[in-house]
């Protein structure tokens, strides 16, 4: 049910971190792959990790606020493999967590473009691949800050996030009668290079501290993340669209 030996993805973001254990749990599935990311260098070693391991994977780096680049990224796809199945939207950032009165607006520029308009730009060019199969799957990356959580100084990131999950519902509604399901992906805390817990001077209160925050009382492998991805793109789940799937260690619900 969860194999992918006859899909094409692509996944942006893939060069660490969640998008990283996605791009590796795809391909060991049988996927072939068109991967995205802003640093070439570690893109070209993630491809080169899963080609070493039998898998097959292209990279094609550039900036996903870049409209040129999703569009890109598709005739890529096309021109190597002939076919779309599979599209994860999952690059994004996080930014400095800062008040709504002291934020610049250039800084929420930035946020709303990386998160929320480089899905708009991704689904823009994915869907007419999708809809020339008749058939697709895709995941846009949010987050329960936004949905289920609110947190002091990320304003700009739940809206970006929050914005996600309403461009997917209303595109799950759209494209479900011609065979495309759309989903969101909502991770909790997850222990990546980009995490609050890895970055320099924090301490192990920090990270007790966000372990604390989930029912399970740690945080997430980017492999159980990837595997939760790999649920909603393969067939187990096709009669899941629409939904914004909470794989957040229980953050969402816990009060202890």
């Amino acid at each position: 049910m969860f194999a992918l030996g006859d899909k094409t993805a692509i996944i942006t973001g893939a060069s660490s971190g969640i998008g990283r254990a996605m791009a590796e749990l795809f391909a060991a599935q049988g996927a072939q792959l068109v991967l995205n990311a802003r640093r070439s260098d570690l893109l070209d070693d993630l491809v080169a990790d899963i080609r070493d391991a039998g898998g097959i994977a292209v990279a094609v780096p550039g900036n996903i606020t870049d409209e040129a680049i999703s569009k890109h990224l598709v005739e890529a796809t096309l021109d190597h493999f002939g076919k779309l199945d599979i599209a994860v939207n999952n690059a994004g950032m996080v930014g400095e967590s800062v008040s709504i009165p002291d934020m610049a607006i250039d800084d929420w520029h930035e946020m709303i473009e990386t998160n929320l308009t480089s899905a708009f730009f991704g689904a823009k060019y994915q869907l007419p691949a999708m809809l020339a199969n008749g058939s697709g799957s895709m995941i846009l990356t949010s987050s329960f800050v936004g949905h289920t959580v609110g947190m002091p100084g990320m304003g700009a990131y739940a809206a970006s996030k929050a914005g996600m999950i309403g461009l997917m519902k209303s595109l799950a509604a759209e494209y479900g009668p011609q065979g495309i399901r759309v989903n969101a992906l909502l991770p909790g805390g997850t222990d990546t290079p980009a995490s609050i817990t890895n970055k320099p001077g924090a301490g192990p209160e920090v990270e007790q501290f966000v372990n604390s925050l989930h029912a399970l009382k740690r945080m997430a492998k980017p492999s159980e993340i990837a595997q939760a991805a790999l649920f909603l793109v393969s067939d187990a789940a096709s009669f899941v669209t629409g939904v914004p799937f909470l794989a957040d260690g229980g953050v969402s619900i816990n009060r202890t």
